[in-house]
């Protein structure tokens, strides 16, 4: 009896032994040396504007998905622009309207006629909402740069006063042999 005993325990142990054991993951662990992706300016602007229309339009999953691939596409023109003709304000907003207008027509494509109603009663909305981001991380991008001048040259000097190097106390003399 006691041996029974002995040995059914034994048995119930071994075997919580090897369930307790724990089982190798298939999922690999995240690499903390590697740097994160991290979104550009123009990836971060063209997600919010992509958020915004989402939410307004009510969007579903596939609407989304197409929606920030258009944007992307739409956003990074409209920047390039806004680079090219920075002095233009004019000429910005009349090829930015271009690119509004292929924006316009790919959504045709992907709202349906109650959204696509909506968003065109909204246009004006959106392209404000973009232009006023775009304009504030424009200002604070060149205050960092004022404040946080990078540096001169690859070798890490930076844009500073000189600095003065030290008269010798002696003079120089001559030996002649």
């Amino acid at each position: 009896m006691r041996t029974s005993l002995a040995l059914g325990t034994l048995l119930l142990v071994a075997t919580l032994g090897v369930r307790a054991q724990p089982q190798p993951s298939m999922v690999q662990p995240q690499d903390k040396t590697q740097a994160s992706p991290r979104l550009s300016e123009v990836q971060l602007r063209a997600k919010r504007l992509s958020d915004q229309m989402a939410r307004d339009l009510r969007l579903n999953g596939y609407q989304s998905t197409k929606l920030r691939t258009i944007n992307e596409d739409k956003v990074a023109k409209m920047a390039a622009i806004e680079r090219k003709h920075a002095g233009n304000p004019k000429l910005i907003d009349e090829q930015c309207g271009l690119v509004c207008k292929e924006r316009d027509q790919e959504l045709r494509g992907v709202l349906s006629t109650n959204q696509y109603s909506d968003y065109y009663d909204s246009r004006s909305d959106f392209y404000q909402f973009d232009k006023e981001y775009a304009t504030r991380t424009a200002n604070a991008t060149f205050v960092n740069s004022v404040q946080n001048p990078l540096p001169a040259n690859s070798r890490g000097a930076t844009i500073g006063p000189a600095t003065q190097k030290a008269a010798p106390t002696r003079a120089a003399t001559v030996r002649g042999r």
